[in-house]
């Protein structure tokens, strides 16, 4: 019988638009290949974990809007249990507005909507749901309350807890005590930790900070350099090595982070050392730069452990 996972997360619409180059202020550019799609840091992620296979169930907040419903729908299309999703009245699914620059880079706007429902009240009916799960994967584009509250309630609860510091702020060491594994890119682990990553040494010592806070594996997402992946056992030695990502040409980094944590705990789940979690979590999210947008260009799990076999050194 598969693992269970839980999803605790944002569930938004994306509005994308490709620019040459990311706006001045003041300046007005014309852009072109504009597009809507699903998105929102859960939302992908549930999906990501979903069509790699996951026994996926998504805990969000939607608005009673044609967005909502087309949202939910689609996540039943992706293999995700929809039965905790909330339906807020009178509010609207949450926005991202996004442009993409030349190099696929982006720069994002986002309007919480339905997801700011997501308070301690929301989640508080669902933490018999959450106890029941083998791993709760959250990000930060919800309500800390409710993170602190489901956090809390797994860890009490003996379900692994890994979370994905994005979009980047501050977080309490309370918080950070509840949870298993952390993901940050270089900018979120400077911000947690007071250490600019710019070398393999520095993501050892950022990687030192978290592992302070009682965190058991740090996992620091470099870009294009791959993963600097640390880990602490029982005795507190920690040992830590860069694992190297997949070269393709990046179209798009929109979701590629969110890939790569959604595939990362379903190959855990699935009994997959860390190692192989990781550079399975790369391919995918190499696969995800090479389309366009959020949930079009996360790949099926058959897709991925093809790109994988092909290119694994």
């Amino acid at each position: 019988m598969p693992k269970k996972l839980i999803v605790l997360g944002s569930s938004n619409v994306d509005y994308i638009l490709n620019v040459p180059h990311f706006l001045a202020p003041g300046e007005t550019l014309a852009g072109d290949q504009y597009q809507v799609s699903l998105g929102g840091k859960g939302a992908n992620q549930a999906v990501a974990a979903g069509r790699a296979g996951a026994d996926v169930t998504f805990i969000a907040a939607v608005g009673d809007d044609d967005v909502g419903r087309s949202a939910i729908s689609q996540f039943q299309q992706d293999k995700i249990d929809t039965r905790l999703i909330q339906v807020v009245e009178n509010e609207k699914t949450g926005v991202a507005l996004i442009f993409v620059n030349s190099e696929g880079e982006n720069m994002i706007g986002i309007y919480a909507g339905a997801n700011g429902a997501m308070t301690e009240a929301m989640v508080k009916p669902l933490l018999p749901e959450i106890s029941s799960a083998d791993l709760l994967l959250m990000q930060l584009e919800t309500p800390q309350e409710a993170l602190d509250l489901a956090a809390e309630h797994a860890k009490k609860s003996g379900v692994r807890v890994v979370v994905n510091p994005a979009p980047a702020r501050a977080l309490s060491d309370r918080f950070l005590s509840f949870v298993d594994i952390i993901t940050p890119n270089e900018t979120e682990a400077e911000l947690l930790t007071g250490i600019k990553v710019e070398s393999d040494e520095d993501a050892a010592l950022a990687s030192q900070k978290l592992h302070e806070k009682g965190i058991e594996i740090v996992i620091i997402t470099l870009g294009k350099r791959g993963a600097w992946v640390s880990q602490m056992d029982a005795s507190r030695e920690i040992t830590g090595d860069l694992i190297p990502g997949f070269r393709v040409e990046a179209i798009d980094t929109i979701g590629a982070g969110d890939t790569f944590n959604g595939v990362l705990v379903t190959a855990l789940l699935e009994g997959k050392s860390l190692l192989q979690s990781v550079e399975l979590a790369h391919a995918a999210g190499a696969l995800a730069v090479t389309k366009k947008g959020a949930h079009p260009a996360i790949p099926w799990r058959k897709a991925i452990d093809q790109f994988y076999l092909e290119n694994k050194q």
